[in-house]
């Protein structure tokens, strides 16, 4: 198994930027960032491979969120700009072994799960 570790979640006005952190413990393949908020489904925010080449960004954060990643150290990172009332969520790291990212956007596709760490957002 992989464990993961994210960090950087807080507090922040709206219009504020945050920047999630998740250590890996061994090699990934494709690498995600999930958010839920209470009674609702965990959503996919972004997705990376492992080469950087392709990523995939929900709408609802197009041009706001950049996912990145840094292989040697086994993280990847979500910045998070212009953040809005709306993104307030507990936010996931999740990562899978198989080299397949594509369309990889369900809960279900990832077999491996940070704890979360949280993100309240206000005006």
């Amino acid at each position: 198994p992989v464990y993961l570790m994210e960090s950087g979640g807080g507090s922040v006005q709206a219009a504020g930027s945050l920047r999630l952190s998740c250590v890996a413990s061994g090699t990934t393949a494709c690498m995600a960032w999930f958010r839920q908020v209470p009674g609702k489904e965990r959503e996919g925010v972004a997705i990376i491979n492992r080469g950087s080449f392709y990523t995939f960004y929900a709408d609802s954060v197009k041009g706001r969120f950049t996912i990145s990643r840094d292989n040697v150290k086994n993280m990847v990172y979500l910045q998070m700009d212009n953040l809005q009332r709306e993104d307030t969520a507990m936010y996931y790291c999740a990562a899978r072994t198989i080299p397949d990212c594509y369309g990889m956007t369900r809960e279900e596709n990832f077999p491996f799960w940070g704890q979360g760490t949280q993100v309240t957002v206000s005006s």
